[in-house]
């Protein structure tokens, strides 16, 4: 099956996890910021992207881990992403810190926090 056939199956075909995080990271939900799920990258498919933070992030089942994810992982942080992995209890159980970790990782934290502070210049009158 062509690549991104199987994207479309694996959309069509979510887990109980991955469909109660994509309610969460839809259409700019969290926060505005713009995910993508099972989106087609290199050769491999990634769960949710957000291209904008370089962040991708997995839901994990039993089929995961080991030197697979490894190798996937290493090959994505070459290209500029950050992984963030979370098992499917964690996801279904503690939703909630899931996603403020998602969040804090998009770098919504530190632009909201950035935004709100008060810089002032003040010039040296020597």
């Amino acid at each position: 099956m062509e690549q991104r056939q199987f994207a479309k199956a694996l959309r069509q075909n979510m887990t109980d996890a991955e469909r109660l995080l994509w309610r969460h990271l839809r259409a700019h939900r969290l926060d505005g910021e713009k995910f993508r799920r099972q989106q087609p990258l290199g050769p491999y498919i990634v769960d949710f992207v957000h291209f904008g933070a370089r962040l991708i992030v997995e839901a994990d089942g039993g089929q995961h881990g080991g030197a697979v994810d490894e190798v996937r992982d290493a090959w994505l942080q070459r290209q500029g992403f950050r992984v963030l992995r979370f098992w499917n209890n964690e996801i279904l159980q503690q939703t909630d810190a899931v996603l403020t970790a998602i969040w804090a990782a998009t770098g919504s934290a530190l632009t909201r926090t950035l935004a709100g502070a008060d810089y002032s210049i003040q010039e040296d009158e020597t």
